[in-house]
C-alpha cells in the first residue's frame, strides 16, 4: 500500500517520524499564543488533518502557517471553524 505519510522525506523515513512531527506541532501550539484553542491534530487516510474552532481568522491563519512550517512535505487538510464573536448589530426582541 502506498501511504504518503509513511513515505514523506524519502524511503528512510518511517511513519513514526510523522508522529514525532505532529507531537512537536502540538507542543508548539500549546506553548504559543494559540495555547487555549481546542484544536485536534491527527493522521487520517494518509494525511494530517487539523480540526477545531478558533476565535478569529487571524488565529486560523497563524495556526495553519505554523502547521505548514512544522509539517512541510506532508499532505495537510484542515477543518478549522472561525467562531462568530462580533457584537450583534441590533437588540434581541424578547416579546
Amino acid at each position: 500500500m502506498n501511504d504518503p505519510v509513511a513515505n514523506v522525506g524519502g524511503a528512510g523515513d518511517a511513519a513514526g517520524n510523522v508522529e514525532y512531527r505532529i507531537a512537536h506541532l502540538r507542543e508548539h501550539l500549546a506553548a504559543g499564543e494559540l495555547a487555549e484553542l481546542g484544536v485536534q491534530v491527527e493522521v487520517r487516510a494518509g494525511s494530517v488533518v487539523i480540526t477545531g474552532t478558533v476565535p478569529s481568522a487571524h488565529c486560523r491563519d497563524t495556526l495553519l502557517r505554523t502547521a505548514r512550517q512544522n509539517l512541510e512535505g506532508i499532505p495537510l487538510h484542515d477543518d478549522i471553524v472561525v467562531a462568530e464573536t462580533a457584537r450583534p448589530d441590533h437588540a434581541e426582541d424578547l416579546s
